[in-house]
């Protein structure tokens, strides 16, 4: 048997977790076909993603081994992030010395633990390189350009990604075409997630009514059982998003939360016109939420009777209601390739994007509209005389981990 290939992998937040569980299944395929070429892969997970239970209801979801090692580092600010991250990890590396560090996606634990690879002298690949948003506000975007700067090998997602990394001058025997390892994971998963049940999801994740007020409020037997009434009365049961006629959300970027006016100028359009027109299924960030509050948003939001507020979902919780959405409202990238494959219109709240491939303009079903509220109504309003139109770029086809790893054995 030839000597393994030494591959550690590192994971830091959610975001990750969709990217690597392809790549971890694809190795365990390879080596049992072939064993005389094993790979001797290390998962690593270095805790940027701190609530250790969402963590581990995502490796066990998705089906991704528990992590060899947990680094642990927690929250913070970016710096204390990275900083920690290079310092446990170097230790991890002089102990290991790997002959490849994986690193995906655009996290601050990426950005860290590419710099430490290259200072240890290790061959470094970024799995979803090349994507860029051209906006250094975005510490994401920082974060994707050093590690594209010291990778070795760059796996790209499609040829406008590659284009940017030959515009910054990578040499073209660096960059690798293979596809979208997110699309992977949603193939992978989409029966399991079919056969979940809308209702359920919705009532399960759910944020109760708040509490009435203490002054003049019934006590007792009897509050518990008016809090039950308007609970059942607002239970959707599945039957209110039938066929589609559901619009679905996340929110979470500092430009659309941050700002009082901005963020109130948002309620108010999704309070008053989309719930108008169908249920909103809002899965409200923690960030989000606490914005809401503080900005005295709160009680417009729980009032509105066609809005319906749940908790951060899982994986398969998320893809089952963007299956069926209308629309789907959203900052995040990932989801914007998602609704490009499913083929929900996606009315994108963002003024720019890493991921232009999903745009309307090359065929996906993104509309980039920030925070504009003419181009959120116009853009809305639009996507309502749409049919779904699922689109694939080139190589999204659910094989892009199988490249990568044959790419990493062939050296």
């Amino acid at each position: 048997m030839n000597t393994p290939l030494r591959i550690l992998s590192v994971v830091g937040a959610r975001p990750n977790f969709m990217k690597i569980a392809p790549f971890a299944r694809a190795i365990e395929v390879h080596n049992a076909a072939e064993p005389d070429r094993p790979i001797e892969h290390c998962l690593l997970h270095t805790g940027q993603h701190y609530d250790a239970a969402m963590s581990a209801s995502f490796f066990d979801a998705l089906g991704i081994p528990q992590p060899d090692i947990d680094l642990g580092i927690g929250s913070g600010s970016h710096a204390e992030q990275v900083g920690k991250t290079m310092m446990a990890f170097e230790a991890v590396l002089r102990e290991r010395r790997p002959d490849w560090v994986i690193v995906v996606g655009d996290v601050n634990a990426t950005c860290a633990c590419s710099i430490t690879a290259k200072k240890e002298h290790i061959q470094l690949a970024h799995i979803e390189a090349g994507l860029r948003s051209f906006d250094l506000d975005m510490p994401e975007e920082i974060n994707r350009l050093v590690t594209d700067r010291l990778s070795d090998r760059l796996f790209v997602t499609d040829e406008l990604a590659a284009g940017n990394l030959r515009a910054e001058g990578v040499p073209e025997d660096k960059i690798r075409f293979v596809g979208n390892v997110m699309i992977d994971t949603l193939d992978a998963n989409a029966a399991k997630a079919k056969d979940l049940t809308i209702g359920d999801i919705i009532n399960g994740a759910a944020i109760p009514p708040p509490d009435p007020s203490p002054l003049g409020a019934p006590s007792g037997s009897e509050r518990d059982g008016e809090d039950s009434r308007a609970k059942a009365q607002r239970s959707p049961r599945g039957d209110g998003f039938a066929g589609g006629e559901y619009a679905l959300m996340t929110l979470h970027r500092p430009s659309n939360v941050d700002d009082p006016a901005v963020l109130g100028s948002l309620v108010d359009f999704f309070t008053q016109t989309v719930c108008k027109d169908m249920p909103l299924v809002w899965t409200l960030h923690p960030r989000t939420r606490e914005r809401l509050v503080s900005f005295g948003l709160w009680d417009q939001v729980v009032g509105c009777e066609g809005l319906w507020l749940v908790n951060p979902l899982g994986y398969h919780e998320l893809l089952r209601l963007n299956m069926d959405a209308r629309v789907f409202f959203t900052d995040s990238g990932g989801l914007q390739e998602e609704c490009c494959v499913l083929g929900t219109p996606c009315v994108t709240l963002r003024f720019n994007t890493e991921r232009p491939v999903t745009l309307v303009e090359y065929d996906g079903v993104s509309t980039l509209v920030g925070n504009d509220l003419t181009k959120i109504s116009d853009t809305y309003h639009a996507s309502l005389a749409l049919a779904r139109r699922p689109h694939r770029p080139p190589l999204w086809d659910g094989h892009t981990a199988e490249r990568i790893v044959a790419d990493l054995v062939a050296g």
